[in-house]
């Protein structure tokens, strides 16, 4: 993660986003007030994607019912397939 004031991302927005969008760097914003962060559109859908399967009961159960499944008796699930 990189760390950095707002007057020196000021003097380097265009390539400090640039950064954020092509290698998924995350930025690290420091004021006086607090932080604040700068990540990628895609990073950010998939930590809202992440968000939502952890909220959903169904899913965090076939997580837990799947970590107790041993290898030799594990069900295969394929993409479209509804849970």
């Amino acid at each position: 993660m990189l760390a950095i004031n707002v007057s020196a991302l000021q003097e380097s927005l265009a390539s400090s986003v640039d950064k954020v969008v092509e290698s998924n760097e995350i930025i690290k914003i420091c004021t006086n007030k607090g932080n604040a962060i700068i990540i990628s559109e895609e990073d950010y859908n998939a930590l809202l994607e992440t968000l939502a399967l952890q909220s959903d009961p169904r899913v965090i159960k076939k997580i837990k019912d799947g970590e107790k499944e041993s290898f030799s008796t594990m069900n295969s699930y394929y993409l479209n397939e509804k849970w």
